[in-house]
């Protein structure tokens, strides 16, 4: 007979998987002599087992369940439901991965209108008695029965307010019985049947509320957020109750072993005299610093430093432990691993290495590298955000905070910058246009989009405070307000962003910047031991680079030479080459961008020193230059001199009805060759500047996008080669540099042997090449993505992790059938997958040279790239 229940001395915290992280933590502090009231464990199979039986438990569990709690009496010498002296348990749960308030728990389970007169002659306490039957039957009530928890607290602050008290403890035994009756009403009366008096009953009602609670809304959503499987189910505890709520020699508490805000090695919680566990949690009472616990109760508060000093060195870990005192004696109720801050876990880490409890390799791996983003960014100052007034919620698309005056246009956002007024560019939806306005933008809002729209994906390369999908942020952008509710915001209004939690404030909020210092440079010097992947940086421009350097990347993976063109002194020479009748006047526009690219390149180049940078040449259609309204393209008109009808034509003319599959990439060098003739020789014009007047050895490494036939390469990269061997010679001078392709078209990888026979170097644009292969538009797959990540048909995502059951696959082909024919061949991936820590460790599976990424996401590509290390020490690079 398969085993679905465990009493707590025949578990141990090493199989958590089954018995949940709160199961096997209690049997793990019962062998380590810990004072544990007794009870038993629940499986997560039984839970799954609920499931598949159609939400019922069988008769086989039944019975386990049963035979459990005959010896959990016999070891407490009572019985569930004795009038005398009555057994009273909690049903907790217990997932395999901490979820803390996210699913639910009952207590004192077995009182009934007997057990409770047993109760109170036991203790003498029948004010104690009614207080704890009173709990029962709300929060049965409330997770078993699914009453809503407002009508109860209706009962109980009327009585409060009737009786002129201010707190719960100044209710007497009368009241208190009067309030259960009231309870039981409201049962009666939401219900149609009276109270459960049963307690077997009650406890297998509670059971089964527990099970049901694995897949309530909030728990369901914890789980997407923090990516833990669906398919674990819950453990359920049965425990022997102990009272906190006995009087002043009793008390409930909870606290972490180290501060978890700030990981200094001190106790760190809260307690309340005469008061049960949700007490606490619910902030029913202000609790007091456990510090204070010394002066109420100086031997107990003794022995819970000894027990905290215990758990900790014996999990070797910060522990979050739940405790209770009855009448002077302490009884431990849970531990476990204890959720902490970036800034504490990296603090912690490093200081449990000072100590010699952990190694580097152990310390790396507790710190989650997504974690890492709270540290790179402005975060709000705590006491500011204290007060703020929470407007709507979005998408976190972009970490940071961000304060700023109100504006509805690009333009409009860089005048203001131009005046040093910090700016927060709101739009319904951004666009390659509004880049200028993104750049000089203090934070970004859009009403539409996901995690991976435009504004996201461009913000998180900047670096920028990004919050997207706000759907309660109605933007009218032509009369510049936005509506939230009854609220309007104008133009100038001051908003702030929290772009760690999606979260909209009105006013400004003071924010507090962070650095790459101290223990966190020290980890990410621990990370560098480790890893053997390479960290390299999408970067457009100085400033990017500049930061990216900070934050340790080794070279740049993508520089998108398009962005360059969007500035105010550059667009309309663009504009003028993209509606050239003819090459000759096409070129006479790149003769004016020319020196702009150079002077860019010349930039990057500085910034970077003699790390490799890798230039992707021109990739965007063309149609994404120009204006597309009628009062824009008269304007642009006027400025080139052209009639507006034969500019409009020209416009329509170059519009697509699928642009990520038109006229872009290296189909538009093929096209007007002119174009990539002018980048390459900016390029190396900049590379030989860098070389002769600031003796950096430059490496420059370009790039050939979107290419899925060996001609197209092969016709591109003489083009390359011819340009460079000119520009050299004119200049007298010699650079070396690489010439490669971009992956991106799931025909190139299929052909990447053929490719990489000419190609010194591949980068997977692994953007375009989810899109290609799934066939999802990245901007329009929001509307049903999430649905799709609901059902399982996608663990998470696929434009944030890699799917790598079927992208994935496409680039371990590339990769092994590139180097077959080219072992020396340089293998990169540059999407936004490129900062995400699952496609990293498959990166490093796949055997990649370096990932690229954000520069504000190197130092999580540096962490990530050490724990793939450690994670797969048998893996030969």
């Amino acid at each position: 007979m398969k085993k679905f229940v465990y009493a707590f001395e025949e578990g141990c915290k090493e199989l958590k998987s089954l018995l949940g992280g709160k199961g096997a933590n209690l049997a793990e502090m019962k062998k380590i002599d810990l004072p544990v009231p007794e009870g038993f464990t629940i499986t997560t199979e039984a839970c799954n087992q609920y499931y598949v039986d159609g939400k019922q438990i069988s008769e086989e569990i039944v019975t386990q369940i049963e035979a459990n709690l005959k010896l959990l009496e016999a070891k407490t010498q009572k019985k569930l439901g004795d009038s005398n002296d009555p057994l009273l348990v909690s049903v907790r749960s217990g997932a395999v991965v901490s979820m803390p308030g996210m699913m639910d728990t009952v207590l004192n389970l077995g009182l009934n209108d007997l057990s409770v007169e047993g109760l109170a002659k036991l203790t003498e306490n029948r004010r104690f008695a009614m207080d704890c039957y009173r709990r029962f039957i709300q929060m049965f009530g409330d997770v078993v029965l699914e009453i809503p928890k407002y009508k109860f607290d209706k009962v109980l602050d009327g009585k409060k307010e009737i009786c002129g008290y201010e707190m719960d403890t100044d209710l007497t035994a009368t009241d208190l019985e009067e309030i259960i009756a009231g309870y039981k009403k409201i049962v009666k009366s939401e219900k149609g049947f009276d109270f459960p008096q049963e307690p077997k009953k009650q406890m297998m009602m509670a059971i089964e509320a527990v099970f049901g609670s694995w897949n309530n809304d909030r728990a369901i959503v914890y789980r997407n957020y923090n990516e833990i499987p669906h398919n674990l189910g819950t453990a359920v505890n049965i425990q022997s109750m102990v009272f906190g709520n006995m009087g002043t020699t009793s008390g409930t508490g909870v606290a972490f072993t180290r501060n978890p805000s700030t990981g200094e090695n001190k106790l760190f919680g809260e307690f309340l005299i005469n008061a049960q566990g949700e007490d606490v949690v619910a902030g029913i009472r202000t609790p007091q610093k456990i510090d204070e616990l010394k002066d109420a109760l100086p031997e107990v508060y003794q022995q819970f430093v000894d027990v905290s000093a215990k758990l900790e060195t014996h999990y070797r870990d910060m522990q979050d432990i739940e405790f209770t005192v009855e009448r002077g004696i302490l009884y431990m109720l849970q531990t476990r691993t204890g959720k902490r801050t970036a800034y504490a876990a990296i603090k912690v880490a490093v200081d449990m290495v000072d100590e010699g409890v952990l190694d580097k390799e152990e310390a790396l791996m507790r710190i989650a590298p997504s974690q890492l983003d709270q540290l790179l960014h402005p975060t709000f100052e705590p006491s500011a955000l204290e007060s703020a007034n929470l407007l709507a919620k979005g998408l976190p698309a972009s970490p940071g905070a961000a304060s700023g005056k109100v504006y509805f246009h690009s333009a409009d956002v860089v005048r203001a910058r131009e005046q040093r007024i910090n700016t927060i560019l709101v739009r319904t939806e951004t666009s390659p246009e509004d880049i200028e306005g993104m750049v000089k933008a203090e934070g970004i809002l859009t009403s539409r989009g996901g995690m991976t729209s435009h504004a996201a994906v461009v913000a998180r390369g900047m670096g920028k405070c990004c919050v997207a999908g706000c759907g309660e942020v109605k933007v009218d952008e032509e009369n510049r307000i936005f509506r939230i509710g009854d609220q309007i915001f104008k133009e100038g209004d001051y908003i702030s962003l929290d772009g760690n939690t999606g979260k909209v404030y009105s006013g400004a909020i003071k924010t507090i910047e962070v650095g790459l210092t101290g223990d966190f440079a020290k980890v990410l010097e621990w990370a560098d031991e480790f890893r053997t992947l390479g960290v390299r940086t999408n970067a457009d421009n100085p400033h990017d680079a500049e930061t990216a350097v900070k934050f340790g990347a080794e070279g740049i993976g993508l520089c998108r030479t398009e962005h360059m063109f969007f500035s105010d002194d550059r667009i309309l020479s663009v504009r003028e080459m993209i509606v050239a009748s003819n090459k000759v006047n096409r070129v006479k526009a790149l003769d004016k961008l020319l020196p702009y690219q150079k002077e860019d390149f010349i930039g990057i180049f500085k910034a970077m020193g003699s790390r490799p940078v890798n230039i992707r040449l021109l990739d965007p259609p063309l149609h994404e230059f120009l204006p597309h309204k009628d009062e824009e393209i008269g304007a642009l008109a006027r400025d080139l001199g052209v009639d507006f009808e034969v500019l409009k034509s020209k416009v329509e003319s170059l519009s697509e009805f699928n642009p990520m599959l038109g006229h872009r990439g290296c189909r538009l060098a093929i096209t007007y060759p002119e174009i990539y003739e002018m980048q390459v020789k900016a390029i190396i014009e900049a590379a030989v500047y860098c070389k002769d007047e600031l003796k950096i050895e430059v490496h420059p490494e370009i790039m050939i996008p979107l290419v899925g036939h060996l001609k197209e390469f092969t016709i591109l990269k003489k083009l390359v080669i011819d340009t460079a061997t000119e520009t050299l010679k004119a200049l007298n001078a010699e650079v070396v540099y690489k010439v490669g392709t971009m992956i991106e078209v799931p025909r190139a990888a299929l052909i990447a042997d053929e490719i990489a026979a000419e190609a010194e170097f591949f980068s997977f644009g692994t953007n375009d090449l989810t899109q290609m292969t799934l066939g999802f538009s990245r901007d329009d797959s929001g509307k049903f993505l999430d649905e799709y990540v609901k059902k399982e048909v996608f663990d998470k995502d696929p434009f944030e992790s890699i799917d790598q059951n079927g992208v994935g696959k496409l680039v371990n082909m590339a990769c092994e059938l590139g180097r077959k024919t080219n072992p020396s061949i340089k293998l990169g991936i540059c999407g936004e997958h490129g900062g995400e820590p699952k496609s990293i460790e498959f990166c490093h599976k796949t055997g990649l040279n370096y990932v690229s990424c954000s520069p504000f996401r190197v130092p999580i590509a540096r962490l990530s790239a050490a724990q793939a290390a450690i994670n797969n020490p048998n893996l030969k690079k």
